[in-house]
């Protein structure tokens, strides 16, 4: 068997599905819950990473620093993960992270804009911490323009490299092929996360550790942005049944699932309309709240507005745009009618 590497981002990506609002008691349940399973990496943080608690993309119900004290108190066997947007968080949230003993640190950028990244991971490795670089919004570049940006962000110091499927986009031989790129250019271990607009996301991370990913990302029920992210407790054992051993305590893992579905969420998420709509526009799912907001005011519909977004190429962080968007459709509807 060949081992992976689970990471669980949950206490940071499933904010996004209740609006940042995941409380300390939360934060500590499942962190003790995850724990208790043998994840190897449990990330925590605003949905948009370090230092990303704002007005524009929404306020978290509590600080970086209680957040990242009150994991790491409950961890005793797994290692902390944080992630970090540049332009949102800084080199102070870093070291602030560091301080609170993050161990693993992943810095996310535009798939074709890793010298965003330099800086950061520079300024990791001379702290000695554990940096990582993941390639947002990946369908966005070919398998060759990802190998040579991964293997760009690895001269930078980045000691894993990987990509997101930040919409939801991929079939799984898109990823089979790109993971593949990437692994051949940069002799560090690759990393995939998938969100599951289209139904795929256990699907593609299978297909991501047959091209040679050993670190894979998965979140209790799927908590994650619009249709979630890969459903961890499903992830874990297809992996072992196909060859992949994560040393995961099968039935703790269930009971993490079962805390995350009853104290973390509303209700677990589907694949819903809209949900589809922005997989196939190649839109970032964390939009999803956004467009049904504005939308809604504008009364326009809002797969207009992601197919729109998509053919714009909107990436995270563009949530500016969408107020631009639903305001072009809301006329230019009014105009039609006239």
């Amino acid at each position: 068997m060949t081992d992976v590497t689970i990471h669980d981002p949950t206490l940071r990506d499933g904010q996004h599905a209740v609006r940042h609002r995941l409380d300390a008691a939360a934060l500590r349940g499942y962190a003790e819950a995850a724990d208790a399973a043998g994840i190897p990496v449990v990330e925590v943080g605003h949905g948009n990473g370090l230092g990303a608690s704002s007005l524009q993309v929404g306020r978290a119900a509590v600080s970086d620093d209680e957040m990242l004290s009150t994991v790491r108190e409950a961890l005793t066997r797994s290692r902390m993960g944080v992630f970090m947007l540049p332009g949102w968080g800084t080199s102070a949230d870093l070291r602030k992270a560091i301080s609170h003993g993050a161990d693993v640190l992943r810095i996310g950028v535009h798939c074709t804009e890793t010298s965003l990244a330099e800086r950061h991971l520079e300024f990791l490795r001379s702290e000695g911490a554990q940096a990582h670089c993941v390639l947002m919004m990946s369908h966005m570049a070919t398998p060759a323009e990802l190998a040579e940006h991964a293997a760009k962000t690895v001269e930078y110091g980045a000691q894993a490299v990987g990509i997101m499927d930040s919409a939801g986009h991929f079939l799984p031989a898109d990823v089979t092929e790109r993971i593949g790129a990437i692994a051949a250019a940069a002799d560090v271990p690759v990393i995939f996360h998938g969100h599951n607009n289209l139904g795929m996301a256990v699907a593609n991370s299978v297909a991501a550790a047959e091209g040679g990913a050993t670190i894979i990302d998965g979140c209790a029920r799927g908590f994650g942005a619009g249709a979630g992210n890969t459903q961890l407790e499903v992830l874990v054992p297809v992996l072992e049944r196909t060859g992949y051993r994560t040393g995961i305590d099968l039935y703790r893992l269930l009971d993490a699932a079962e805390f995350a579905e009853w104290k973390l969420m509303p209700a677990p998420p589907v694949t819903g309309s809209l949900s589809i709509v922005s997989g196939l526009a190649g839109v970032f799912s964390g939009f999803k709240h956004h467009v049904l907001d504005q939308a809604e005011r504008a009364g326009v519909d809002p797969r207009d507005v992601f197919f729109e977004l998509g053919r714009r190429q909107a990436v995270a962080g563009q949530e500016d745009l969408i107020v631009d968007v639903v305001a072009e459709l809301s006329t230019r509807g009014k105009d039609v009618a006239s």
